[in-house]
């Protein structure tokens, strides 16, 4: 497994939500949004991989290298997430439905893909990755919520960068499967 482009993968996939957890951190206890947002995003990563193998025992591992193609689609499709999850009473399970609501459909597009073909040990360990960056990743923003620059930068620039990172995982998708190989094989 390629940490660094499964780091790129959440990042990518989490970097609107990132602007979201801004608002959920001044709603709700740290805890809170930490316990929901992992239970998210291990959800999430879960649903990928668990697909990505019912894929896998029926299609040759160069051909899977097509998936790759879903995460430069959402690169250049505009996205219009529904981020209305409705208003339950545990602060967890508030986060948690957001979190599916607004990227339940990029994450599965995306991390399928990266995931496809992978050892269950790798899964785990994955898991374990993402269970931990997912942590970090609202304690520092958490930390950061209260500078006016950060804001600034996600609001205006953290498209076109989920963009360009969606379109550099698309492609590495395509060179780790073997797919441009096997193509560049047939001529």
């Amino acid at each position: 497994m390629n940490y660094g482009i499964l780091g790129l993968t959440f990042i990518s996939v989490n970097l609107d939500f990132f602007f979201m957890l801004l608002f959920l951190l001044k709603k709700y206890r740290l805890p809170q949004v930490m316990l929901g947002y992992l239970l998210g995003n291990l959800v999430l990563l879960s649903a990928s991989y668990f697909i990505g193998q019912a894929l896998a025992v029926f299609l040759p591992e160069w051909l899977l290298g097509i998936l790759g193609l879903l995460p430069i689609y959402l690169a250049f499709h505009d996205d219009d997430d529904d981020d209305g999850a409705k208003q339950l009473s545990s602060p967890v399970l508030n986060v948690f439905l957001t979190y599916l609501s607004v990227c339940a459909g990029c994450n599965l597009a995306i991390f399928l893909p990266v995931l496809v073909g992978q050892s269950f040990n790798n899964f785990l360990i994955t898991l374990i990755f993402i269970g931990g960056l997912s942590l970090l990743a609202v304690w520092l923003i958490h930390l950061l919520a209260d500078l006016p620059a950060v804001a600034d930068f996600i609001e205006s620039d953290g498209d076109k960068l989920m963009k360009i990172c969606y379109i550099v995982i698309g492609f590495y998708v395509f060179w780790d499967s073997g797919l441009i190989r096997h193509i560049l094989g047939l001529f």
